[in-house]
């Protein structure tokens, strides 16, 4: 039969036990605590680079939109200084052709002029032989 002292005794032995059981479990919620804390520290710190992430994508997409606007404007601002290029070059066309057409005259006038001087110079140069001989023939120099 069990006696009083072994029912004591095994009651001792299950308070140890309880205290050491209470005393993992006080443990092992100092550890969950820890841990929880832990986790909520990390998915903090998760989701603020998710918000940086997200801000720099608007910022992206914001300078991607700008951009493309920059690059219509700019083309059609080409476009029209293309159109405005190509309207005074036909509205100068016509000066320029008469210029050319002015300077290739200009340079024909001045070949003549070039060889009307030549052929005055040949000609005053074969006249002052003659004269110079004639000259002498009434002086009657030899």
């Amino acid at each position: 039969m069990t006696t009083n002292a072994d029912i004591v005794r095994a009651l001792g032995k299950v308070e140890g036990r309880l205290a050491g059981i209470e005393e993992n479990v006080s443990r092992l919620r100092d550890e969950v605590s820890d841990e929880k804390d832990n986790a909520h520290e990390s998915r903090s710190v998760i989701h603020r680079r998710l918000d940086e992430q997200a801000k720099q994508i608007a910022h992206l997409d914001t300078t991607v939109a700008i951009s493309g606007g920059v690059d219509a404007t700019l083309r059609e601002e080409i476009k029209a200084l293309k159109e405005t290029v190509d309207k005074n070059h036909a509205a100068t066309q016509p000066a320029l052709e008469d210029w050319k057409r002015i300077k290739t005259l200009g340079v024909g006038i001045s070949g003549i002029i070039a060889l009307a001087g030549l052929t005055a110079g040949a000609t005053i140069t074969w006249a002052s032989d003659g004269a110079v001989a004639w000259l002498r023939h009434w002086l009657k120099i030899n």
